[in-house]
């Protein structure tokens, strides 16, 4: 096997980028995340924290653009509090994070929780009775990355 046949067959190298505001929600995210990789053969993780989800694109764009990575999965959660607040962050961290994936050809998983309250969010986490979003976004950037050798193939 020649170098390009082994860097062809090697795991992918995966940023976690992980919004910290609900560590509890971000652990459990991350929880799901990781264990989806795992099992799709993904072991070379970096791990990087943002306050919030707002600064996930900068986390995100700064991941993609630095070459190392070939997918980046973004995690986090905004809870709807009383203000306009909450329409401002998760319309702007879809929006940059969709941006960098865009801009770069990176594949970047949006695992931002957007709930109305904490027991929304609880459901939506490994664990949760509805689905795992950490999980989900990582099996997204894995679907991303099999279309892009996919497309690039001859």
């Amino acid at each position: 096997m020649d170098e390009g046949e082994r860097a062809a067959s090697a795991s992918p190298r995966v940023a976690l980028c992980v919004a910290t505001f609900y560590a509890d929600l971000a652990a459990k995210l991350e929880t799901g995340a990781r264990e989806a990789l795992r099992e799709a053969g993904v072991v070379d993780l970096d791990r990087f924290e943002a306050p919030g989800a707002f600064e996930l694109p900068l986390l995100a764009k700064l991941a993609a653009g630095s070459g190392r990575y070939a997918a980046v999965v973004c995690l986090g959660a905004v809870i709807r509090g009383e203000t306009d607040h909450y329409e401002y962050v998760c319309a702007e961290a879809a929006r940059g994070i969709q941006q960098v994936q865009l801009e770069t050809g990176v594949p970047c998983g949006f695992g931002v929780l957007t709930v109305d309250d904490m027991q929304q969010a609880l459901d939506r986490v490994h664990g949760g009775s509805k689905r795992d979003t950490g999980r989900l976004a990582a099996e997204a950037v894995l679907a991303g990355l099999a279309a892009k050798r996919q497309l690039a193939a001859p």
